[in-house]
């Protein structure tokens, strides 16, 4: 594998605004107008179906509908902390204390971080993972049983997830490991013929071939990102692409589109010191749900730009829950390219590890 280049480390001291104050100003831009749910609930849907056929008596399992790290695309993807993460604040932290009110100033800001990824992204050196490959993510995480119709959150999960890389219509997507338990990704059920590589199953290969002009990219998702009833589909949109940058190995150049298409979407905003499931700080990128009180956050290392994990919560008391209450949060630890499912990465093969995803892990 290629030496990746890594980002010009930022001083100590550097902030979201310090970054903002690099950029170009807003001005130099011409943006147009304008969950991965579906994966998760295929997997869990998935799941429940193999284990049905091995565990005639299995109990029920809860219903989870937060995006999570793969699967086949999800959650990169998906709060709390190993420590006390859920207790940072009245909204649990993660920007959910912002209002949705920004001044133009802080409108123009989450533009600047997002060409500051997009630049980043484009400068990064990375070899192509091959198609018979997998692409190794292991995460931590945890999300909320919605079953009651209360959002109650559980408990932190480890998770690792080998994701086909085949470019054909496959039967055998992956495999999905969960504290221990291993078990297969199979294709969705209804497909008969096995799932191809697409929006629904990205391999790296399906994500070089994307449009990387901001417009032509944002056109190509946006009517492929499926319509959800009571639900916008520029939050669809958001979540789909930060599932993308977060639980992928993308090529630099879509990398860099996606940041830019996710600068155009009306509503996203920066979310200041949000953290990821293991209370790791950084700057976030963020967009609230028109039709319901939840809030989308993607959270960033301040200096080196690294992908850190992301997090959904509520913003005000609802019958789901009160004002904070944690949806969905996540934590990346390493993502690595390996030959066969099952098989974790060594050093070499290792694509993004840092030093305090190591410590965690």
């Amino acid at each position: 594998m290629n030496d990746v280049t890594p980002p010009r480390p930022l001083p100590e001291r550097s902030t979201t605004d310090e970054l903002a104050r690099l950029l170009p100003a807003l001005a130099e831009w011409d943006l147009p107008d304008g969950r991965l749910l579906h994966h998760k609930e295929v997997l869990m849907q998935q799941i429940d179906h193999d284990r049905a056929a091995t565990a005639p008596a299995a109990p029920a399992r809860r219903r989870l509908l937060r995006p999570a790290v793969l699967v086949p695309a999800a959650a990169l993807a998906l709060a709390g902390t190993l420590t006390a993460g859920l207790g940072l604040g009245p909204f649990g932290d993660g920007g959910a204390g912002q209002t949705r009110a920004r001044s133009a100033t802080d409108g123009a800001r989450h533009v600047a971080l997002l060409d500051r990824l997009s630049a980043v992204a484009l400068a990064t050196d990375a070899d192509p993972v091959d198609d018979d490959q997998f692409v190794y993510v292991k995460s931590v995480g945890r999300s909320a049983d919605e079953t009651s119709g209360t959002a109650v959150t559980g408990p932190l999960e480890h998770r690792e997830v080998w994701a086909s890389q085949v470019q054909g219509p496959v039967k055998r997507l992956g495999m999905f490991r969960v504290d221990g338990e291993t078990l297969p990704i199979n294709a969705p059920l209804g497909d008969t013929e096995g799932t191809p590589a697409g929006i629904d199953r990205p391999t790296y290969r399906w994500l070089a071939a994307l449009p990387t002009d901001p417009d032509e990219l944002m056109a190509y998702l946006s009517a492929r990102v499926p319509e959800r009833e009571g639900e916008d589909h520029d939050q669809e949109l958001f979540r789909s692409i930060g599932g993308l940058i977060g639980d992928q190995v993308v090529p630099p150049a879509t990398a860099a589109a996606l940041y830019r298409v996710a600068a155009s979407i009306p509503g996203v905003t920066e979310a200041p010191d949000a953290t990821d499931a293991l209370g790791r700080h950084g700057f976030g990128i963020a967009r609230d749900a028109e039709h319901s009180a939840e809030r989308s956050v993607w959270v960033f290392d301040e200096r080196t730009l690294a992908f850190l994990g992301s997090r959904t919560f509520l913003t005000k008391d609802s019958a789901e829950g009160s004002a904070g209450t944690l949806l969905y949060s996540t934590a990346i630890l390493e993502r690595g390219v390996v030959d066969e499912a099952g098989r974790r990465p060594t050093r070499d093969q290792v694509r993004l590890v840092t030093a305090e995803t190591s410590a965690a892990s």
